[in-house]
């Protein structure tokens, strides 16, 4: 399993002995949830400190846009170091262009569905994006309870993935601890962002590792 710890739960006041911890772990990349308080009712960071964790790392960095109108900072986002660049369907107006343009940035492109929002929505994007995530809780506070709609969204795009010939990877985000990982795996997750269960546990390193094996 691919693991993504999303630093939105980590000490912002030593965020550089974070990364290096991450930088130590089986982490496959690092989370990045930077929100607008427009299209999700918080507000978190933005891009001097994705520039920040550009600085402290090799990992490859997952930024995820909780934003409006997020095709209008493609090249702010490259310029930060993102590898991936991840878009909210629900913020795009027109989400192909958006995925054209991520892609002709030089990143992977990739697309976050709400919980609310059905899987068909990525049928007709499915074969131009390198991820899929989906929301196992609504976007915008660490720390909320898992959905369990989600393993069937994540078993309805797994096949949708397999009939196609998309490469896209299957991310969740939010509640994901060992328990509820476990259920995505068998469900078809490829990767799990983990922000609580990780820097809430007593030994993180172990819990990436045992978040990895699954």
């Amino acid at each position: 399993m691919l693991i993504s710890p999303s630093i939105l739960s980590a000490d912002f006041g030593n965020l550089n002995k974070a990364i290096s911890m991450l930088n130590e772990s089986r982490s496959a990349m690092i989370h990045l949830d930077v929100m607008d308080g427009v299209f999700v009712p918080n507000i978190s960071f933005g891009f001097p400190v994705t520039k920040a964790v550009a600085s402290m790392t090799n990992l490859p960095l997952d930024v995820h846009l909780m934003i409006a109108d997020p095709q209008k900072y493609v090249n702010q986002v490259r310029d930060s170091g993102a590898t991936i660049m991840n878009v909210h369907q629900e913020a795009c107006v027109h989400l192909h262009r958006c995925i054209q343009s991520i892609k002709a940035a030089g990143m992977k492109a990739a697309v976050t569905l709400n919980p609310a929002t059905p899987v068909v929505m990525l049928e007709d994007v499915i074969e131009d994006i390198d991820m899929a995530l989906i929301m196992s809780v609504n976007p915008g506070f660490g720390g909320q309870k898992f959905i369990p709609s989600a393993l069937h969204k994540v078993e309805q795009l797994r096949k949708m993935i397999d009939s196609s010939s998309s490469k896209a990877i299957i991310q969740v985000d939010g509640g994901v601890n060992l328990e509820t990982g476990r259920l995505l795996a068998a469900a078809g997750a490829d990767s799990l962002v983990a922000g609580n269960f990780v820097f809430s546990a007593e030994d993180p390193l172990k819990a990436i590792a045992e978040l990895a094996e699954l």
